[in-house]
């Protein structure tokens, strides 16, 4: 199996110990083996369009952090946690709802700005903010999916120009072991910064809830730190794989 990913993503066995999987940085995002002390919060909202029926910057309540403002580290070698995972079967999507994930865009970290805005501020070059998390405008350079330049500006007609994409596809992760995690520790997986990327909105809309064994991204020069990714964020959160899954993509030639 291993032998096969790599192949799919052109990476030779001498090459193996360099394939790197990112970690995320803010250091109060629990794993599904701890939860995270609920701490007494006041919901707060921030101008914003409403996204999943809640107004950007709605806070959580007992789920704080620090501001995800930096772009995850790549520290933990992607063989060692590929091989780690549980390969079973496809669990039922029955009972799956964007709402058990928590509330969209929530602000979990607790530092006043929601999860999109963060990520936006993050992932963009040059961003401007209306109040200091709203970000109006900036470039995301390059785009991760399809290698390009995107200019963005927020408004009804252009926003959705540059869209945050779920790695893991939350749908995705119900069916290979989410359902099994808490109410609190899925909001955090769906807000986890090391899971989410600013991308291309078309390119995003393409993709869906598909996994790495059914899609990858159109720009094969980040095929390869895609599916590390895909693998860590699964690690994190002790999903797992399936037999099918892994056949596919060592089917996959780039």
């Amino acid at each position: 199996m291993i032998a096969g990913i790599l192949g799919a993503l052109g990476i030779g066995a001498a090459n193996t110990a360099s394939v790197t999987t990112p970690t995320a940085t803010a250091t109060s995002t629990a794993t599904p083996s701890s939860t995270p002390t609920p701490t007494a919060t006041v919901p707060i909202n921030i101008e914003g369009e409403e996204l999943g029926g809640v107004a950007e910057g709605t806070l959580v309540e007992g789920i704080d952090g620090e501001a995800p403002r930096k772009a995850p580290d790549a520290d933990v070698k992607s063989i060692d946690a590929l091989e780690a995972l549980e390969v079973k079967g496809r669990a039922p999507k029955t009972g799956y709802d964007r709402e058990k994930f928590g509330a969209a865009w929530a602000d979990v970290d607790g530092n006043g700005c929601d999860t999109r805005n963060d990520i936006l501020y993050r992932d963009l070059t040059g961003s401007v903010t209306s109040d200091g998390c709203t970000v109006t405008s900036g470039t995301l350079d390059p785009d991760p999916y399809t290698d390009t330049v995107i200019d963005f500006v927020r408004g009804p007609a252009t926003s959705a120009d540059v869209q945050i994409d779920h790695v893991v596809a939350l749908s995705d992760a119900w069916q290979k072991g989410a359902q099994q995690l808490d109410a609190e520790t899925r909001a955090l997986f769906a807000n986890d910064p090391l899971n989410l990327l600013a991308v291309d909105g078309p390119t995003n809309q393409a993709k869906g809830d598909k996994d790495a064994a059914s899609w990858l991204p159109p720009n094969k020069g980040f095929r390869c730190e895609y599916v590390s990714i895909q693998i860590a964020v699964k690690a994190k959160y002790e999903l797992w794989i399936t037999q099918p899954g892994c056949a596919d993509v060592e089917g996959r030639r780039g």
